[in-house]
């Protein structure tokens, strides 16, 4: 028998600030990035999904943009700990998740399904071996952090 679970991305707001002041310390010293490490750019935000069962099979997202706009979520591979070591680019997964909603009035998200759906089903893989697990938010077009509510909802197999 499978139940649903429905598990919200939360903005990690220390981490993104961390990041953020990696980025300005960088350009205070006028240095450079370290070869392969990806800096956050302003319009991104880290966010995190915890897991609390670790078999999961992917059902469905569920975007919802409040105005027009693109968001892009790339997951990061389990070797980034954010409070130790950068990100490097190499840490960085595909596919990402594209979502966007144009100027119809309570239009649903859209997106590329394929991807989407890959994506779901590597982010189910990855939560059998983690409890945790961090995302890359990139806001376009109008959309930003206080326009967006987005979850993904698994079948648990119980």
């Amino acid at each position: 028998m499978s139940t649903k679970t429905e598990l919200h991305f939360r903005l990690d707001s220390q981490l993104t600030e961390v990041m953020r002041l990696r980025v300005q310390s960088l350009q205070q010293r006028s240095q450079k990035r370290q070869e392969g490490e990806r800096l956050l750019r302003p319009n991104e935000a880290v966010y995190r999904l915890d897991f609390s069962k670790q078999s999961l099979r992917f059902s469905h997202w569920m975007v919802r943009l409040a105005q027009p706009g693109r968001l892009t979520i790339t997951a990061t591979s389990q070797l980034w700990t954010p409070d130790l070591t950068n990100l490097m680019t190499r840490q960085l997964l595909e596919p990402v998740g594209v979502f966007w909603r144009t100027a119809a009035e309570d239009a649903p998200a859209q997106c590329y399904e394929a991807d989407a759906a890959e994506f779901g089903e590597r982010i189910a893989e990855l939560a059998k071996v983690r409890k945790v697990m961090y995302f890359l938010f990139a806001f376009a077009e109008g959309c930003s952090h206080e326009s967006v509510d987005c979850s993904i909802t698994f079948m648990v197999d119980a």
